[in-house]
């Protein structure tokens, strides 16, 4: 069955005996939220679910497509026989639709993660509607539907702080939100039906969720232990052949990717650009400074043979991250900012970071290079170090030491402290 440009039904699709997908398709999307690419477009996924006294529906679809979603809805269920209404991720692509549909349904009580709360209300504020009655969840807490339980598992940060999972106990379906998601769209819907998703799964991961690859391994903790016959995310197809594939894939992409052979050992990857040599002599001299420390090993890495993305895993792992730079027109070397920006793709909250390089004339370089790391949250204990043109080799013995003291740092030898910029003003 070839795929069609737009979904040829308005009508919804059964994925389990009394369990309808009510979403909505966008193939003509090709970029999401900026910066993701989407090749062949996106999938909104929402979701009916029939018990005996009640209906609960699962996420709703982006605004623009809100007269999808409510046509299939329509199809399996009117709108007074919605007891619950449950909100996995609040995010605008799955709650658009929420405020038409909480007036169409004002009976429907609705079910959140705590950490939901004040978006709920932020939602609702610029149409001036009221906050329904809602009540927070948290793992454990379940909703009865007459012969059919939802059950909640609290899993923030996947990609906000108020994602939730919502598992139907009875059939074995997980709904999910982001997480096991991914922008593609095939009106075949399932994942044995539409073409080869691969790299679109995995892409979706490395680009959401892997700077909160902790949380992705907290929740997989909590999904592991389920009866899983299908996963319903909330963009993608639907996994319902070999659904724990997925999840041990997960598990894959969040484990550490390189292997540490000495455990207890910190690492420091330095991190350079040379346009004269005389920022290279420095950066050898901070990471043999550094290697004079126990417990340290230390990477050295110079940008020109390489882009930022295949630095990725290194920056991950290390503990502490050195950056150097030459400073040319007043600033840092594009190379430079181009790992820096890469680094939001990964979780580097807390690291160790720090900057150092020779100059010219002004040696603007290190001190920009510190000031994007404190806002990438890294901490910065030690201050920059400059050095106009050929280091000397007392320079290089100040090179040395800022290594052996970012090596103590991390070895928690030297007790951390922030700078205080105005006292190096």
């Amino acid at each position: 069955m070839a795929m069609l440009a737009t979904t040829s039904s308005k009508r919804a699709v059964e994925i389990a005996p009394g369990v309808h997908w009510v979403g909505a398709l966008d193939p003509q999307l090709r970029r999401f939220d900026i910066i993701l690419k989407t090749a062949n477009g996106t999938s909104y996924n929402a979701f009916v679910v029939r018990g005996e006294s009640g209906v609960a529906v699962i996420d709703t679809v982006k605004e623009n497509f809100a007269d999808d979603f409510f046509a299939r809805l329509e199809s399996v269920a009117r709108y007074d026989e919605i007891t619950s209404i449950v909100l996995n991720h609040l995010e605008p692509d799955h709650s658009g639709a929420l405020p038409e549909l909480l007036r169409r349904a004002p009976q429907a009580t609705v079910y959140l993660s705590s950490r939901a709360q004040m978006m709920l209300k932020a939602l609702l504020k610029p149409g001036g509607e009221q906050a329904p009655e809602y009540v927070p969840v948290s793992t454990g807490d379940t909703v009865a539907l007459g012969g059919r339980t939802l059950r909640f598992l609290h899993t923030p940060y996947l990609h906000w702080p108020d994602t939730q999972c919502t598992y139907l106990e009875e059939d074995g379906l997980l709904f999910t939100g982001d997480i096991f998601g991914c922008h593609f769209c095939d009106e075949r819907l399932f994942n044995d039906r539409v073409g080869d998703f691969r790299f679109s799964f995995e892409y979706y991961y490395a680009q959401i969720m892997r700077p909160f690859r902790e949380h992705v391994l907290d929740a997989l903790e909590l999904i592991e232990a389920l009866d899983l016959q299908l996963i319903a995310p909330a963009h993608g197809p639907l996994l319902r052949h070999l659904p724990r594939d997925y999840v041990r894939r997960y598990r894959e992409l969040a484990m550490p990717r390189l292997f540490n052979e000495a455990r207890s050992e910190k690492t420091l990857v330095v991190f350079y650009l040379s346009a004269y040599g005389n920022t290279r002599q420095m950066a050898e001299a901070i990471a043999a400074g550094a290697e004079r420390i126990a417990g340290v090993r230390v990477s050295l890495y110079d940008l020109e043979g390489g882009d930022a993305a295949i630095f990725t895993d290194f920056v991950e792992e290390a503990d502490g991250l050195a950056f150097g730079s030459p400073t040319i027109n007043a600033d840092a070397v594009k190379p430079i900012w181009d790992l820096l920006s890469s680094l939001t793709s990964v979780n580097i909250k807390g690291k160790l970071g720090a900057a150092f390089g020779s100059y010219g004339w002004s040696g603007e370089a290190v001190r920009m290079i510190e000031d994007r790391l404190r806002g990438l949250k890294l901490r910065v204990p030690v201050e920059g170090l400059r050095i106009k043109l050929v280091p000397d080799a007392g320079e290089l013995e100040q090179c040395g030491r800022l290594g052996e003291n970012l090596a103590r740092h991390l070895t928690g030898e030297i007790e951390h402290r922030e700078l205080d910029l105005a006292a190096l003003a």
